[in-house]
This record gives structure tokens, sequence and C-alpha cells, in this order.
């Protein structure tokens, strides 16, 4: 009997969780009231409140819960091959699913939720950039440090490498969408980002071993 109190309360849990992220991303913090979360997640607002203690609190939940989205995407930085024949398809096929990932409307719009909040909760901000994007940078800027001992990169400052790599790609797509609210680009746009960027970024980095 225990066993099951404690799985119906998990799924309680994540059906508030889930309700949560819906209601937030399309109300934003200010507009978006407990009973709002607590009818969509077909629970009673007590129930809600006794899974969180306040509104604030189930904000910081929802948030920090997608920082573990970030780890398929730090694998796929970590295991760039140190080829020096294929390191432009490599970095091109990176590129294509780095920018793929973090152009997504959810993601996106996420994004947008956490700034717009950045003034009233700015620890929150931090913690999810540093949970999240600074994680993948970190491991860009190692795996950059790598090819960089192989001779297939020039670098002096690994992450203000990744850094320049992640903005030749993002620069352009991030910030139409941030000001229009919704991604504004193409596949046929972003293939062309992913090219100029890998090609901007070799000829400032590319080492002398090819």
């Amino acid at each position: 009997m225990e066993a099951n109190d404690q799985s119906r309360s998990a799924r309680k849990h994540q059906a508030i969780m889930d309700a949560a992220t819906q209601v937030f991303m399309a109300k934003g913090y200010s507009g978006t009231s407990m009973d709002d979360i607590a009818k969509l997640a077909t629970v009673s607002k007590q129930t809600v409140y006794k899974h969180f203690a306040d509104k604030e609190k189930l904000f910081n939940e929802i948030v920090l819960a997608t920082t573990h989205q970030v780890d398929a995407m730090i694998d796929l930085v970590a295991d760039i091959p140190a080829d020096g024949d294929g390191l432009e398809q490599n970095l091109t096929r990176l590129a294509a699913q780095f920018l793929t990932a973090l152009t997504k409307p959810e993601v996106i719009q996420l994004r947008r939720l956490i700034i717009a909040n950045a003034d009233a909760f700015p620890e929150l901000g931090a913690t999810w950039y540093e949970q999240g994007f600074e994680r993948v940078l970190a491991t860009l800027a190692a795996t950059f440090q790598r090819l960089a001992d192989k001779g297939l990169l020039r670098i002096d400052d690994p992450l203000l490498a990744a850094n320049h790599f992640s903005g030749l790609l993002l620069w352009i797509p991030i910030n139409k969408a941030m000001f229009h609210g919704s991604p504004q680009h193409t596949q046929g746009e972003l293939d062309d980002y992913v090219t100029a960027g890998v090609a901007a970024f070799l000829r400032a980095y590319r080492g002398t071993d090819r």
C-alpha cells in the first residue's frame, strides 16, 4: 500500500510539473496562478501546495529540471574525433546538431521565460545558465583543446574559441527568435548558418596539421 501511495504521489508530482511548464510557457510567471496549474494537472490546488510550497518554488523546479537536457549535447560535443582529414565534416555535423537542438521552439520559449524573469530571480537564471549552456561551452572548450594538442586547431583560449563557435551559429537565429517571440528561420537558413559558421571558425582557428 505504501509503495502504491508513493507511486501515486510521484505521478501527481510529475503531472503538476508538466502542467506548470505548459502554463508558465503560455502565460509567463506573473500571468500564471496555482489554480491554472491545478486545473491543467487535474488535481486540487491543495495538492499542488502539498507538493510545492508556493509558485516561486514550483517555477524554480520546472526551470532547473530542464538542465538535464544538455547531457546529450555534452556527450556529442565531447565525442569529436581527432581526425585531421575529417575535421571540417565532424565540426559541420556537430554544428548542425548543436544548432538544431538550441533553436527548437520549446528551448527558445524557455530561454525567453528565464530572461523575462531574470530581474526577479537572478540566482535561478544564473544557475540555469551554469548547469546548462555553460557546461556545454566548457566541454566544447576541452574538446577544442584536445584538437589543438593534436595540431588540428590553433587556439590560445579554448573557452573563447568555444564561445566564438557557438556565436557564429546562434547569433542570427536566436536574436531573431527572441525579438519576434518565435523561431523565424527555415531549415535551409540553418544549413547556411552551419556551413558559413564552420568555415569562418576554421579560417580563424585551423591548425597546421591538415
